[in-house]
């Protein structure tokens, strides 16, 4: 990723009206996309974006780029991240665009793209496409223009696609599900889904207005379904963010279950139907728990660096089909290319609808540790991480948690900060670590 000075692990992001998320360049990124993409076989793109109120303003700047390429434009309107990379697959596009920053604020927007088969755009075209940003834009033949349509039966298609991998034995009609749809673009897919598939929905956060993506509500903010699942006496809930590529859910009891809990219960029903291909891949944040659960299950268990594309790689190395970030990125390619909120919901009503039992008590065969995550803000100009000290402040903790915890320094990706995160049996224990190890990274800042 070092060589890339547009592209992050998550496409083109930022402040709208902040370069380079403002017309020109987003428009300029559609002309190089679509001049990298020209000399491939369908010429054809397909667009889609959350509810953003930018969302407009960059998708019409895309189309303009990708017309004057040469590139056919499939417009989807408001659509979940994973729908589009479905949706790219059964069009036989070249690419598709999202525009979307996920579980950002709504005042930030992105451009991400999937290839032809619904993955991430390989390294070398994310390389081809920055080198064309450097060149000048021109146009094509006005013969040649690449030509804007809209597909209007977008939400329909992805609908049943989502039905189709919940399996037609079951049914979700004894069950009464509360659906956080976070004000984003599965707001008028999610309940939809769990709905013709028999449950009692009650929704939440559904009515989007171009100002109040994730404000409060969703995937990354669970107080409100929480409640809402104790007060209507539901058997569970459903959180999604902003894309619909994240989820977390919530059993009878309120009780907030994330990314590592959701996939241990994915790969236990997988191993109790004989359908558990491989082992599990998580991040470095994965809980320590989740290891272990799946450990006395006999499961293998892998870290990735964090991010959902760095879970997908060792995926494929390993020829392993489940893998999950504890923020709610859970990828199972049994049945997607990506991470997949509404998929992996359904993946989880298979577990609880099959085995009988409810997700409270699916969730007992794990035992979350207890995380303390300290933030040490930095200068830049020296690297705490070098330091002696801190070396020997995190061996001494090692050593004292060998086999029941353990300690991770990282250095954020967008902020001048070391995180120092401890894990382990006992809270106030884990909290001392932290703290001790904090100290020694900020004497090494002086």
């Amino acid at each position: 990723m070092s060589q890339r000075r547009y592209f992050g692990t998550d496409g083109v992001r930022g402040l709208v009206g902040q370069y380079p998320i403002t017309p020109e360049f987003v428009m300029k990124l559609g002309y190089a996309a679509g001049k990298v993409l020209a000399g491939k076989g369908t010429k054809k793109v397909l667009i889609g974006k959350d509810t953003r109120i930018s969302g407009y303003m960059l998708e019409s700047a895309l189309e303009a780029g990708f017309s004057a390429a040469g590139i056919d434009i499939g417009l989807l309107g408001p659509m979940p991240t994973p729908g589009i990379a479905y949706l790219t697959k059964t069009f036989r596009a070249e690419a598709g665009i999202v525009i979307s920053a996920s579980h950002n604020p709504f005042y930030d927007n992105g451009i991400k793209f999937f290839s032809a088969n619904g993955e991430k755009l390989p390294d070398d075209v994310e390389l081809a496409i920055e080198a064309e940003l450097d060149r000048e834009m021109s146009c094509v033949e006005s013969a040649s223009l690449g030509k804007a349509y809209r597909i209007e039966d977008a939400a329909g298609r992805y609908i049943e696609f989502c039905k189709s991998n919940f399996p037609s034995a079951l049914s979700l009609k004894d069950l009464k599900i509360v659906v956080d749809c976070a004000n984003g673009a599965t707001y008028h897919i999610a309940p939809n889904v769990f709905r013709e598939l028999g449950a009692e929905v009650i929704e939440l956060a559904s009515k989007p207005n171009g100002t109040n993506i994730n404000d409060g509500c969703g995937a990354t903010s669970t107080d409100m379904i929480s409640k809402a699942v104790v007060e209507h006496g539901a058997d569970l809930g459903i959180a999604l963010d902003g894309d619909g590529d994240r989820l977390m859910m919530v059993d009878h009891t309120g009780y907030v279950i994330d990314g590592d809990e959701a996939v241990f219960v994915i790969a236990t029903h997988d191993l109790a139907i004989g359908a558990m291909r491989g082992g599990v891949v998580g991040t470095l944040m994965s809980n320590m728990g989740l290891e272990l659960a799946l450990a006395d299950l006999g499961i293998p268990f892998a870290r990735s660096k964090v991010g959902d594309r760095y879970v997908m790689e060792l995926l494929q190395q390993n020829d392993w089909q489940l893998g999950a970030e504890n923020s709610g990125h859970i990828i199972n390619l049994k049945h997607t290319s990506t991470g997949d909120g509404i998929i992996a919901a359904l993946n989880v009503l298979t577990a609880v609808c099959d085995s009988g039992k409810s997700l409270y008590e699916l969730r007992q065969g794990m035992t979350m540790l207890p995380q303390v995550l300290v933030n040490v803000r930095f200068s830049g100009d020296s690297d705490p991480l070098t330091s002696d000290n801190v070396a020997t402040a995190v061996h001494q903790v090692n050593e004292k948690l060998t086999g029941r915890g353990r300690v991770l320094l990282r250095k954020s990706g967008t902020e001048p900060l070391i995180r120092v995160m401890v894990e382990g049996p006992e809270k106030d224990e884990v909290t001392q670590y932290a703290n001790e190890i904090a100290d020694a990274v900020k004497l090494a800042c002086q």
